[in-house]
């Protein structure tokens, strides 16, 4: 078993390292008190300092280095993926005009340019109204004198009488009454040299109202008779005054407002039949004004003209119909007619569309409308983006402008040419970063 060596002092480096942490220990304190220059331990320090910021050093070298590349890397990234070139082309615009006659048909399913039609379509509808009105015409409405009289036979030889029901009767004062019922007068009778008349008693009634007529007892003639040998035999005589007649005015309904009311209830329910097709008609049609038809189905008054009552209701009833077209139509037709005749190389300038119309007859029952149509659209070069682009590749700016130049020739009035990031020269050799547009400023 080996000897453990036993000392009876320190070793030596026991004994020099507690001898510096002493002198550290003495010397925090005496530059303060003596103001005497820094301690070992302080020089020490900053040793260490320097030492350490020796070490870090060699670590922000590959720090900056890798920053420097991930920045180039970046660089290159940004300019290959954001490199592209903007080209404006101002095509030349034309105006291409046409005048055609066109049939809106009912038969009609769908747009035919060779047949010059487009479909046409039918609304109806119907409506009835009643309204009142007033009677405007006047009546007499005076209470009519009556009363009774006695008619009196003295012909000779006797023989009976018989006069008509609405036999007239004239007062000696002029009044003039009629009577109610047929008269049979008996035949007069002989007593001796004496003649005695037949006599009956009737009612009369006076052919006018009012108090004139309520006349005092009198005697009356016959004016029927008159100028026949009766003229004299017959005659009638009253005991009494005449009385019931009074002054009164009523109104009553005249063939004028029979018609006015007609006109009115027609005019109001036409309206609101147009109205109510208006309604049905979506704005995607095109109604023209004379497109409408309108039929009045029944009409009357429940009264007749001359009918005395204050008012009076008037009934009617209408049929509307319409024939339209939709405007779509008339466009799509324009817009296939101009493609036909569309010169090589030249495509439609899109949203410049212009049509106008006229109608020139229209036949509700046969289905048809003439329409006088004008229509134009603004046209161009066509332009194959992708073709043209192609051929951009890797070109300066006046390189482009000189190949658009001659695919587009004088069909293009100007070109703008704008390449990003902004110290690029030429377009990329990737066609997706050539952006084309068409300005038609």
């Amino acid at each position: 078993m080996a000897r453990r060596k036993i000392y009876d002092v320190k070793p030596p480096k026991a004994v020099k390292k507690a001898e510096n942490s002493i002198k550290e220990f003495f010397a925090e304190d005496l530059p303060a008190q003596h103001g005497k220059t820094p301690s070992a331990r302080t020089m020490a320090e900053k040793k260490n300092q320097g030492r350490r910021k020796k070490e870090a050093k060699p670590f922000l070298k590959p720090v900056a280095i890798g920053s420097a590349a991930i920045l180039l890397l970046l660089c290159v990234f940004l300019y290959f993926k954001l490199q592209k070139v903007d080209v404006k082309i101002w095509p030349k615009v034309e105006t291409l005009s046409f005048e055609q006659a066109i049939i809106a048909d009912k038969s009609a399913v769908e747009v035919d340019t060779a047949k010059f039609v487009i479909p046409a379509k039918y609304f109806e509808t119907e409506k009835s109204a009643s309204e009142d009105f007033l009677a405007t015409g006047n009546a007499d409405n005076a209470g009519k004198a009556s009363g009774t009289i006695t008619v009196s036979n003295k012909y000779n030889p006797p023989s009976p009488f018989t006069l008509k029901s609405g036999t007239h009767f004239m007062s000696d004062s002029g009044k003039l009454f009629v009577s109610l019922q047929k008269i049979v007068i008996p035949a007069a009778k002989k007593s001796g040299s004496k003649i005695i008349a037949g006599t009956v008693d009737i009612t009369v009634q006076a052919v006018e109202g009012g108090e004139s007529y309520n006349i005092a007892p009198s005697n009356f003639s016959i004016p029927g008779l008159k100028g026949t040998a009766y003229y004299f035999s017959v005659s009638a005589s009253s005991s009494k005054a005449m009385t019931g007649g009074q002054e009164g005015k009523i109104k009553k309904v005249t063939a004028d407002d029979i018609q006015t009311a007609k006109d009115t209830v027609s005019k109001k329910i036409i309206a609101d039949a147009i109205s109510d097709l208006n309604g049905q008609v979506s704005e995607d049609y095109v109604l023209l004004d004379n497109a409408i038809f309108t039929e009045i189905t029944s009409a009357s008054a429940l009264v007749k003209a001359g009918t005395v009552v204050p008012n009076f209701t008037y009934k009617a009833t209408v049929k509307a119909k319409a024939m339209v077209f939709k405007k779509s139509d008339l466009d799509d037709f324009s817009k296939q007619f101009i493609i036909s005749q569309l010169p090589d190389g030249k495509t439609l300038l899109d949203n410049s569309l212009k049509t106008d119309y006229t109608a020139k007859t229209v036949d509700i029952f046969g289905g048809k409308i003439s329409l006088n149509s004008s229509f134009s659209s603004g046209i161009h070069q066509n332009v194959d983006k992708n073709s043209l682009g192609l051929s951009l590749l890797g070109q300066n700016s006046s390189q482009i402008a000189q190949t658009i130049n001659n695919v587009l020739g004088e069909n293009a009035s100007k070109t703008e040419v704008k390449f990003w990031p902004f110290w690029t020269s030429k377009a990329p050799n990737n066609q997706k970063a050539i952006n084309i547009y068409l300005q038609f400023e």
